[in-house]
């Protein structure tokens, strides 16, 4: 059964590390880099130039998974093809992993002018402009403006706050002045009201100029347009403009029975797999998976994840000939990094139950959760 792993993003490579050799499973993982990123520290990296790659190649001992590094092109569903940098390859078996793109909603000069966190090339372009900002001989702007009040925006105004405070009492300069716009009424939407209020004290605390309910409507080389929920549109002036705003499934598969859903995720049924193409599994990001009561599977690392450990002990299943597993989300909790030791977030308890932690617990916790991913794929 030949079977290709497109990606190694938290699905892919987990589905990659779960495998072990077995009779009738040949495995190649195609990844363009030879390394994983821990995405869920980008803003770190982007702060702080925090280690936020892996090396795959030693993950994969003991796996009999091969590796292809190359960037997938297309992937062609009805001839059951996939088009790489380095040549076509055919399969039989087929696990799409390729995870997500930034989303800017036709956002006029958006893509062009803005920076996105997706990418360890992205955390370090981020990190040397705030290098640059704090220069005496810097003459931009010193605004930093991120669209999106999601996770990846709220932890990133956080650690960026906390690192311009230190070059600025460092060099004698003042700090960057940060923005955080944000279209909806409120910032961290998967939070309860709670924590929602202690984060936002904080964001407030560090001096970050929340514009909650305020639209980004278009963005140029050194400004941006954002129009508020009543009132006139205004300009501010951007020495760095980031887009964390949304995301969307990667447009590279095609099929006639292909479907898709929001944000361009791909259909797929209770085992992950696309019902009008049975031979191929979607996890991650470009997988629209759902729970039992019919509500949409979150794109999450652990999400990611869990479904990957999953797909590859299916994929052994089904090359011994066994039945395979029904997927079932599990989501642990949720904890968001608030800068240095502060974090807010929750952990699932028995019976449905949640338990809420703020400071340096919340921090521990969500620390625990990387450190748990991490030995499940070394």
């Amino acid at each position: 059964m030949k079977t290709l792993i497109l990606g190694a993003g938290y699905a892919g490579l987990a589905v990659a590390t779960k495998l072990k050799p077995t009779p009738n499973l040949d495995v190649v993982l195609i990844e363009q880099n030879p390394y994983h990123t821990f995405e869920t520290r980008l803003h770190e990296a982007a702060a702080h130039n925090t280690q936020v790659t892996l090396p795959i190649e030693p993950l994969l001992r003991g796996t009999g998974v091969k590796m292809d590094l190359a960037k997938i092109i297309s992937v062609d569903l009805d001839n059951k093809s996939v088009e790489t940098s380095t040549g076509s390859h055919s399969y039989d078996t087929l696990v799409i992993a390729l995870g997500s793109v930034t989303n800017f909603y036709r956002i006029p000069g958006l893509a062009e002018n803005a920076s996105e966190l997706k990418k360890a090339e992205d955390a370090e372009d981020i990190f040397e402009w705030i290098t640059r900002a704090h220069s005496p001989t810097y003459d931009g702007s010193r605004n930093i403006i991120v669209g999106g009040a999601g996770l990846t925006g709220v932890e990133l105004v956080t650690e960026v706050a906390q690192r311009t405070e230190k070059l600025s009492a460092l060099k004698g300069i003042a700090p960057l002045t940060i923005y955080l716009v944000e279209a909806g009424p409120k910032i961290l939407p998967v939070l309860e009201d709670h924590l929602r209020e202690k984060a936002q004290k904080t964001l407030e605390d560090y001096g970050i100029k929340l514009l909650i309910g305020h639209r980004l409507m278009r963005a140029s080389e050194n400004s941006v347009t954002v129009q508020p929920q009543e009132g006139e549109a205004f300009d501010i002036p951007a020495g760095k403009i980031i887009w964390t705003g949304g995301i969307q499934a990667q447009d590279i598969v095609k099929g006639e029975k292909l479907e898709k859903g929001p944000a361009n995720r791909i259909v797929v049924d209770r085992y992950l797999r696309m019902s009008s193409y049975p031979e191929v599994f979607v996890v991650g990001d470009m997988g629209l998976a759902k729970d039992k009561e019919g509500k949409i599977v979150p794109t999450t690392a652990q999400h990611a994840g869990q479904q990957g450990r999953l797909t590859g002990k299916n994929l052994m299943r089904l090359a011994r000939g066994e039945e395979m597993q029904e997927y079932e989300p599990n989501t642990l909790g949720e904890f968001v990094s608030l800068g240095g030791l502060m974090a807010v977030g929750w952990m699932k308890l028995p019976w449905n139950q949640k338990l809420a932690m703020t400071g340096g617990i919340a921090h521990i916790m969500k620390r625990a959760t990387e450190w748990r991913w991490r030995s499940s794929i070394e």
